[in-house]
This record gives C-alpha cells, structure tokens and sequence, in this order.
C-alpha cells in the first residue's frame, strides 16, 4: 500500500513473509529504519505520557552493559560474544519499538483510522491461529531460513539468536509425560504464541466481532472455534489463566445486554469444550504442573542475583549454578551440554531483574500502570480492549519473555489508546 502507514501495513500483514525469511519478531528493527526517517521529516514528534519513564528504562539498559563481564554469586560462564550479541540485539529491539509507537501516534487517522489498524492486528491472529494449527498438525515442520544461510556461523549459531532466525511450527518438549508438540510457529517460542495469541484474539473480537457486520462475525466464531485447538495444544497455562482474566474483565466492565450475551457466549463455549476431546488434554496439563519447580527455583535465584546489583543488572542473563534438585546438575569440564535454563528466562519481570536490577522492573511496571491509569475511564471498544492488554502485560510478566514479538504488540496496543485518547 502507498501512504505514510505502510511500515506498519508491512510489519503486521507481510508478517508470515518477515518469518519465513528469518527475520521474524527482528522485522520492527528493519521497519523502524524507514519510520524514524519518516518521523524526523515529520517534526515536531508528539510523544505519550509515560515517553519518560520509557527512556529511562531504555538508558538504564545501555548502562547495563557495564555490567556484561561481571558474575554475580550463584552462576557460572566467563564472557562471550554472545553475551554481548544478546545484550546489543534486545537493545535494537527496546529502541525500535520506541520507535514504532512513536510513529503510530504521530499518523493522524487519516493516514492510519484506527479501525484499520485493529483489523490489522486481527489479520495477524488469523495468521497465527494458521501457525498454531501447522503446529498441531505438522509439529516436525521447520526449514533454513535465507537470513540463517547469510549469517556467520558465530552468530548465528548462538541460542538466542536461533530462536529468532530459524522457522519452527512447535516445540516438542515431555510436559505431559510424554513428547508433545507446543505450536509456536510464526513466533520465535511456544510462550511467544500464547501471549500473543491472547493478546490478538482481544483486537480480533474488537475488529471483526464488535465492528463486524454479519459475515465478519460468523467467520469471527468460526476462527476462535479453530484457535481452540491450539489453544489447548499449546499446554499453555499462562495463555489459559490470561483468557480467564479476560473473560472475567469484561464481564465486570460492560453492562446491560451485552454482559448478558457474554455470558451466554461464555457458557455455550464451555459446555462444547467440556464435550470436546480438548477437555482430557486440559485435564492431563493441569494434572502435570512439571515446570512449577523449576520456575521457582530460577526466579528465586534471579533475585538472588539482582541483589547483588539493585541498580543496572547484569546487561543479560546469566547461568545458574545446578538446578531445583541438586548443585551438582551445573555445567561440568566432562559435561558441556549440562546446565540450567539462564536467569531470567522464566518471564519478563525476571528478565528485567538480571538485566536491569530492580529500577528496570520498578520503570516497566510504572510505565504500564501509568496507562492502566490514564485511559481507565475510556469505555469505548478500543479502550476497553487497551486496557485488558495492558494488564494483561502485567500478568504475563511473571511468566512470558517479552521480548520479542510480545513486547511488539504490547506496545503497539499501549499507541491504540494514546491514539484513541
């Protein structure tokens, strides 16, 4: 499409071509290129309330890097370039979606209406509940993306790096006592999938339900029947307490007939998932909480960690010596491949804790309860929906990675309500 809003046509419509090239969840980093030219042409820059509070979160991290080289008690690993890799690639991306908002709320809406931009995102759900069934469905799926091939093997064979770079319908991990497939595809990880999975069938239903006619609505009831499936499959807990808070926020925040036809909606849909195949899987999930002793363990010792420096963090996360069952399971001069999951990776509240100390996770939550905040009184579609995102962000923090395609559509849902204030 022609026009100022094509950056953001391009991220989020052209989003299974960034992914099937290999650049995924890095797309904004490219597409922020061409929008900061378009702002600086554009001055003067409206910023929202809370820009500040976001810069100094952004500032906070680039001080950070300071602190690359040092070992905080409790974990091992001498400096790397991957390190460094990992520290400079989530600074592109905290910048570049800076740089993203501040784009979409500088576009009047008549370059960008904001229905069009909510239907956008809805667009992407489809795509992703297409990724999730593929899945589902073809769970081994996975091919070398042009940019894999193009990279030096020194980067882009890092872990971190991979994940981003290298196309997979699912994750296959033991959950249930056995492999199963967790659908991730066209995301970088399976939990990368059920946030914003969660976070766009909130925009879809806005869109394609509440600002649907009646075709859009029967395609919308017959989509979020689909995206069940791998909803489920995904054997994602966050995702499935975070559809819960959902349900339950908007019942709480609309009235009349439309909290009426919700919760008829809600009964109808969970009387056919209890007579559905879906329900043992549900059931053998919640019977399986294999991954509560692990969490545990790692953010217990994240915070441990970010004691030892409050202010900036460590730059990245860091290895923690063993594991929830003995100090023994660490990496070994016979056992290279041994380990634990790095600190922080358990959600991006911890993340924030190892890489920024305590006044980088203080800078996160104000800047979203700031919004919370501003735009509670806005009882519009979009409003609402804003909103439930944002608190949403909060939840998720404590299990989800934002970075790096989560953080994209949180802060592309915080431009909706600066946009519709």
């Amino acid at each position: 499409m022609t026009g100022p809003a094509w950056p953001i046509a391009a991220l989020l419509l052209g989003y299974p071509i960034w992914w099937a090239l290999g650049f995924g969840g890095l797309s904004v980093i490219v597409l922020a290129v061409p929008m900061a030219v378009i702002l600086w042409r554009r001055r003067p820059i409206r910023v929202p309330h809370g820009f500040g509070l976001w810069l100094l979160l952004l500032a906070g991290y680039a001080l950070s890097a300071m602190m690359l080289d040092e070992l905080p008690p409790g974990t091992y690993g001498e400096f790397s370039m991957g390190r460094l890799i990992g520290w400079a690639m989530r600074l592109a991306l905290y910048v570049s979606i800076l740089i993203m908002v501040l784009y979409l709320g500088n576009l009047t809406e008549r370059e960008l209406p904001q229905l069009r931009l909510v239907r956008w995102l809805g667009v992407l759900f489809l795509t992703t509940v297409a990724g999730g069934l593929l899945g589902v469905v073809l769970p081994h799926f996975a091919f070398t993306s042009p940019v894999e091939l193009l990279l030096p093997g020194w980067i882009g064979e890092n872990s971190f790096v991979q994940n981003l770079i290298h196309p997979t319908a699912a994750q296959t991990q033991k959950v249930l006592g056995y492999s199963s497939p967790r659908p991730e595809a066209p995301f970088e990880w399976a939990n990368a999938w059920g946030s914003n999975a969660s976070v766009l069938l909130i925009w879809f239903v806005v869109g394609w339900w509440t600002y649907g006619g009646r075709g859009r609505r029967v395609l919308a009831v017959l989509v979020i029947g689909l995206a069940a499936v791998p909803v489920v499959y995904s054997l994602n807990r966050g995702l499935w307490i975070g559809l819960g808070v959902a349900v339950a926020y908007l019942i709480v925040r609309v009235g009349g007939r439309t909290r009426i036809a919700l919760c008829g909606a809600v009964a109808a849909g969970l009387v056919a998932f209890a007579l559905s195949p879906l329900a043992s899987v549900f059931a053998q999930r919640l019977d399986k909480p294999h991954s509560n002793d692990v969490r545990a363990f790692t953010m217990t010792a994240t915070v441990a960690a970010a004691r030892h420096s409050p202010v900036i963090g460590y730059g990245n996360t860091r290895n923690a010596l063993g594991n929830h069952r003995s100090i023994t399971t660490g990496k070994t001069q016979w056992c290279a491949a041994c380990g634990h999951p790095p600190l922080g990776s358990d959600g991006q509240l911890w993340l924030l804790l190892i890489t920024q100390g305590f006044t980088g996770a203080a800078l996160y939550v104000a800047f979203f309860l700031g919004a919370i905040r501003r735009h509670w009184a806005d009882r519009s579609p979009i409003g609402l929906a804003g909103v439930l995102v944002m608190g949403l962000v909060l939840l998720y923090m404590f299990v989800y990675d934002g970075l790096v395609t989560p953080l994209s559509l949180y802060l592309i849902s915080f431009a909706l309500l600066w946009r519709n204030a």
